[in-house]
């Protein structure tokens, strides 16, 4: 424990003291990544991937510090246009709006500012703490992990993401989640080099790379479901009281703990997002709260409870990311992705190969929620103007900025086309009501799948048995397998048959 203090606190000087240029990016990245959150369209996802393209030739501690803090400012910078607006700039601020806009209604627009501004703040403090603290415990016992175990952990990984991504009808994110596999399939074999799914283009046999699609399925899907909404109206009237009273806050500490610890846990879910926290911490604060009847109408506790949860799962989601591999959420995957491009490999052997960079994180992730809290109160009137900015217009130099993100990566107008594709995929499976989230965590974990499945098959010569034959392997199997069969039509009814046969003898 007094080790990793130790790299915290040599993190951190070197970010501030030793090197003083990294403040100057963690203030323009988070600012950056507020005006990113705040304009509908422009979500966190495509906030980082834009931004990765452009840290490209950086260093790795500049360029991960960079996408850290666009990432906690686009969560957070959602919050904005979710209260002027009652459009949330992100998913992640969707359960935001339900409180803010009514408040912003009400003339206490920037009381509902400064609320979530302290809610979100507390949420990432929360989260990187519970990030310091079980980053290197999950990293150390994902050192038992071996091919079978990691095999089960990706397919875990979709089903689970499938589940709560898409809760009315899970096999569509199940189909979502596995399309992604089969696009990760595309290109050499990891250890023969024999193509598969390229049809004698070369072009394909390199597989298709993570950041175009994802720019595409995000950014470019992103632009063409934007066009077709409606033009925004942004609360009119003048901005009030903006720094939050300290006794709305400790009213409700409860609140504020509970939504940290449960966003933060939600958010180490592999793809479920910071979305989902923001819902299950408003619902749990609802549900518990001795003022239930205002939620909805202008509730600062339902407000307190969204910000935190949605900001405390950043934190959360970097958990798997940096000890398993594995993304919490479609930004995370980003991220995820921009490591492996620096040289960085997260994983069970984080603790071995890169010790220090788990509280490099931690001390990043601090630096952007200080600068996310001051930025969100002190620039408030400047930001709110960039609401006011025509859709026509923004449209086209996002466009632009997709396009260079995407050929900017290798070079390749291959890649163009691969995000104008997936841009494509990726509108009309939100046409049809399919979730994106596990078809980007389908091609991430599609590659770890693909190695440990084959590197098993070899050394269990074929058998299948040796996939359930270590305890982990097990449970992670039964798990799964139970997380699939729970949402099946015939499960549901026949747990509807129990429930009917326990009330009727009731």
């Amino acid at each position: 424990m007094l080790d990793g203090f130790l790299m915290f606190y040599k993190a951190l000087w070197g970010f501030v003291i030793q090197n003083p240029v990294m403040i100057l990016y963690v203030l323009g990245a988070t600012q950056l990544g507020i005006v990113v959150g705040m304009l509908p369209g422009l979500t966190a996802t495509m906030g980082v991937a834009l931004m990765t393209t452009l840290t490209f030739k950086m260093e790795p501690d500049s360029a991960v510090l960079i996408l850290v803090c666009m990432y906690v400012g686009a969560i957070y910078g959602g919050s904005r246009s979710a209260i002027l607006l009652n459009i949330p700039g992100t998913p992640a601020n969707a359960a935001t709006a339900v409180d803010g806009y009514p408040l912003a209604r009400q003339g206490l627009a920037g009381k509902a500012i400064g609320i979530a501004t302290t809610g979100s703040f507390l949420g990432s403090v929360i989260g990187l703490l519970l990030l310091a603290f079980f980053t290197p415990l999950i990293g150390n016992f994902a050192l038992k992990f071996k091919s079978f175990e990691f095999f089960w952990l990706a397919i875990f990984g979709i089903v689970i993401c499938g589940n709560l991504t898409a809760p009315k009808d899970p096999l569509k994110g199940w189909i979502a989640g596995f399309l992604g596999l089969i696009v990760a399939t595309i290109g050499m074999e990891p250890y023969h080099a024999y193509q598969r799914f390229s049809f004698g283009y070369m072009d394909l046999s390199g597989g298709i790379h993570l950041i175009p699609a994802m720019v595409g399925a995000f950014g470019f899907a992103e632009i063409i479901t934007v066009m077709k909404q409606p033009k925004m109206e942004v609360v009119k009237g003048k901005i009030d009281r903006i720094f939050p009273r300290a006794k709305d806050i400790r009213k409700y500490w409860r609140s504020i703990i509970r939504s940290g610890l449960v966003g933060t846990f939600i958010g180490a879910i592999p793809g479920v997002g910071e979305d989902i926290a923001a819902w299950t911490a408003y619902d749990l604060a609802k549900n518990s709260s001795k003022e239930a009847e205002q939620f909805g109408k202008g509730s600062i506790e339902g407000l307190l409870a969204a910000e935190t949860g949605n900001n405390s799962a950043v934190a959360g989601a970097m958990i798997p990311v940096l000890s398993l591999a594995i993304p919490g959420s479609a930004p995370a995957a980003v991220l995820l992705a921009a490591m492996f491009i620096h040289g960085i490999r997260p994983g069970p052997l984080i603790m071995i190969e890169f010790p220090e960079f788990v509280y490099q994180v931690v001390a990043m992730v601090l630096l952007a929620t200080m600068a996310m809290f001051v930025l969100g109160l002190f620039m408030v009137r400047p930001l709110v103007k960039v609401l006011a900015i025509r859709r026509s217009r923004l449209m086209p130099v996002v466009f632009v900025l997709c396009v260079i993100g995407s050929y900017a990566i290798q070079a390749r107008l291959f890649d163009i086309g691969v995000m104008v594709v997936f841009g494509f995929i990726g509108y009309f499976m939100r046409e049809m009501d399919y979730p994106i989230a596990p078809m980007v965590l389908g091609i991430i974990l599609g590659t770890i799948l693909d190695k440990n499945l084959i590197r098993a098959l070899i050394i269990s010569e074929g058998n299948p048995l040796f996939f359930f034959q270590s305890p982990i392997s097990l449970i992670i199997a039964i798990v799964t397998l139970i997380t699939f069969f729970s949402r099946t039509r015939w499960f549901q009814a026949l747990k509807s048959k129990i429930r009917d046969s326990i009330n009727f003898r009731t």
